[in-house]
């Protein structure tokens, strides 16, 4: 049996829809108030598992009679408001995970990471317009484009290390920008109600990403192996935000935006929005890190995943016809 958390989210709810196809019993840790739209179709399917991550009693509980844990919570913000939680949440919480695991001799643990946890070069090293490739075999560097998300997954990975030193049987993927069928008021789905609303600029840069199904598949794969103590790249692919939200909005039937965010709209930008944000206590559109990141076209190698498992990566276009869709007709709904 394997034991999911992070459930009712994007992730979560796509592996459990993968190991319940595959024909594996399936647990869930959740917490009372949790939003289970987006298992709404399985939910009956899976065992449930009232706790939190940070609740250590019932981790110990829900890892009874389990194999194999997937740990996919996470608190995924940018938001200054937020950074305190969120470590707590995703260090803290994922130590909790691991010793659990520890404690009850789990055969195998696969975390949830991020390319955001992967190391960069300093941004004095970069010149303009250049691809910068980061792979698995990066190191992590402090750097002012490190946001404190980043961090705080990058030390979550440490927590997952220490357990392999203890003999923890763990692998680790680092998913770029995830796409998939969710609310598109939370998460990454968020950049589809930004084409879906027919905005005027879109950023400089380029995005990489990665279909929630193919995560959902790696991840069931690697699960299911003899594969320990290795971590890897997912990532289908990198495009230019431009052809991004044009390929978006085509796919919603919308106008696509043609106005470029400059370096100086972008300065002014964050400042308003961390304005807003203190006044208003609402999540910023954009904050310093995430502004100055966009100025930086970093490729995320996915070499090692598709040698390793013999994987290819859906395409863009298949990616988000569907994605968008779905979202349609639910809006339609």
């Amino acid at each position: 049996m394997v034991l999911i958390t992070g459930i009712t989210g994007l992730v979560g709810s796509f592996v459990a829809k993968q190991f319940l196809a595959k024909g594996h019993l399936v647990a869930g840790l959740r917490r009372a108030n949790s939003d289970l739209s987006l298992v709404s179709e399985i939910q009956h399917q899976i065992q449930w598992f009232e706790g939190d991550v940070l609740d250590v009693l019932s981790l110990e509980k829900a890892l009874q009679n389990i194999d194999i844990v997937v740990h996919a919570a996470a608190v995924v913000s940018f938001a200054p408001k937020d950074a305190e939680l969120m470590n707590k949440v995703n260090i803290e919480g994922t130590a909790n995970v691991v010793n659990a695991c520890l404690d009850a001799s789990i055969k195998k643990m696969c975390f949830i990471s991020s390319v955001a946890a992967l190391g960069r070069k300093l941004p004095q090293e970069y010149t303009p317009g250049q691809q910068v490739t980061i792979s698995e075999k990066s190191t992590w560097e402090e750097d002012p484009l490190n946001s404190n998300y980043a961090k705080s997954k990058y030390l979550a990975e440490m927590e997952v290390w220490r357990g392999v030193a203890e003999g923890l049987n763990a692998v680790i993927v680092n998913p770029s920008v995830i796409l998939g069928e969710a609310d598109w008021n939370k998460s990454s789905t968020q950049l589809f109600k930004y084409a879906f609303d027919e905005p005027s600029y879109y950023p400089k840069g380029t995005i990489n990403y990665v279909d929630v199904l193919d995560l959902s598949e790696c991840v069931y794969q690697l699960a299911t192996s003899e594969i320990v103590g290795e971590r890897f790249v997912l990532n289908a692919g990198v495009i230019p935000f431009q052809s991004f939200f044009e390929k978006l909005a085509h796919a919603l039937h919308k106008k696509a935006p043609t106005k470029v965010v400059t370096d100086f709209m972008s300065e002014i930008l964050w400042r308003i929005e961390a304005f807003r944000s203190w006044l208003t206590g609402s999540t910023p559109l954009l904050t310093k890190e995430t502004a100055r990141s966009s100025k930086f076209n970093f490729y995320f190698d996915n070499t090692k995943i598709k040698k390793q498992l013999n994987f290819e990566f859906r395409s863009f276009e298949e990616t988000v016809t569907r994605v968008a869709k779905h979202l349609s007709q639910k809006q339609a709904s």
